[in-house]
């Protein structure tokens, strides 16, 4: 498929997903790096949203939980360009009933092409990259030439 460019401005969509051995790795991780991302629109599935917006006062856009559906909404925010940035720490030792959900929000990252963290590690590297904090060019899919071009012929 042919490639265009998506411009991520300086002021960031997060979403921001944790499994449940995660969660509190991620609130401690969100408390560590509030001040950076205070200034950036934040969504989050569910009880993630709620716990971050309770514990810091950062203002979330919460989905469903991830169970019931905020991993697809979330996805769906991806595929639509309106997600820059997905920060999800999961738990791979631990088996989910919403696994093909999981697996799916990793997928139209990928896609999509944003960054993605799976862990505390990366997501450190990410949020202190220079580029973080900047406007930035990303190549993603051309879907509506491809669209196009498939109508043609």
């Amino acid at each position: 498929m042919e490639q265009t460019v998506r411009t991520l401005e300086e002021k960031k969509h997060i979403a921001l997903v944790a499994h449940d051995h995660c969660k509190a790795s991620l609130l401690e991780w969100v408390k560590a790096n509030q001040s950076a991302l205070q200034s950036h629109v934040l969504y989050a599935t569910g009880t993630t949203g709620n716990l971050i917006n309770r514990h810091t006062g950062l203002d979330v856009n919460a989905m469903l939980s991830g169970p019931m559906g905020g991993d697809q909404q979330v996805g769906a925010l991806i595929s639509e360009g309106k997600i820059d940035v997905l920060f999800f720490f999961w738990d791979p030792l631990n088996a989910v009933p919403h696994d093909p959900d999981v697996k799916a929000l990793l997928r139209l990252a990928t896609v999509w092409n944003i960054p993605v963290a799976t862990n505390r590690a990366t997501a450190d590297f990410i949020i202190k990259a220079p580029m973080f904090a900047q406007q930035v060019e990303i190549q993603i899919p051309d879907y509506p030439r491809y669209l196009a071009e498939r109508l043609k012929g």
